[in-house]
């Protein structure tokens, strides 16, 4: 029995194959990335960022492989050193410190997220995009909540207070737009 596999949006805009392409695609994700992460309200101690947004596109735009490959060249850019993530800010130290979890849930949450698009195409329209990017969301803070607790020995509610609900309304917008995004990309790609 094979298994169905949907084209991704980058394959579909960027038929063509070869390594060259890949590591545009992967470097591309990186930096579209690294210039979300720039949109910050500072919080304490987790900021508001447009991060999360880069990662669940980029994941279901390039596919579980090259998203995967795409997050870790962005962690590895700001482990050494690279202004990339929230605030212009990049040292292995932040992997240390309170975003640390949710920083490497990145990776993680956009090859989900590009699995789902790729085996069963819910990036296509608005529902199913959206459910991929609940999923993928939902990696981000089962990995991100603990290290925040693990770190700032906070627990329950306080934890709850300072790592997820000053989150959820933005990130529930954020999926919004994602997944009108998504569908409105493969609506064009089919004119």
């Amino acid at each position: 029995m094979t298994q169905t596999t949907y084209p991704t949006l980058s394959r579909t805009l960027a038929p063509a194959r070869g390594l060259t392409r890949d590591l545009l695609l992967v470097a591309g994700g990186a930096a579209f990335v690294s210039l979300l992460a720039q949109a910050e309200v500072p919080l304490h101690p987790v900021p508001v960022t447009l991060q999360t947004l880069g990662v669940l596109l980029v994941g279901a735009a390039l596919g579980w492989k090259r998203g995967f490959a795409a997050l870790a060249l962005y962690l590895a850019l700001g482990a050494a050193g690279l202004p990339v993530f929230a605030g212009g800010s990049g040292s292995f130290a932040k992997f240390l410190g309170p975003t640390g979890g949710y920083l490497l849930s990145y990776p993680l949450a956009a090859a989900l997220v590009g699995f789902l698009a790729q085996r069963f195409g819910l990036d296509r329209r608005i529902w199913g995009a959206a459910l991929a990017m609940l999923v993928g969301s939902v990696v981000i803070y089962a990995l991100g909540l603990p290290w925040l607790g693990a770190v700032t020995g906070l627990r329950g509610q306080a934890l709850l207070h300072a790592g997820l609900t000053p989150f959820v309304l933005g990130d529930a917008l954020k999926l919004g737009l994602a997944a009108l995004l998504l569908p409105g990309a493969w609506s064009l790609t089919r004119r």
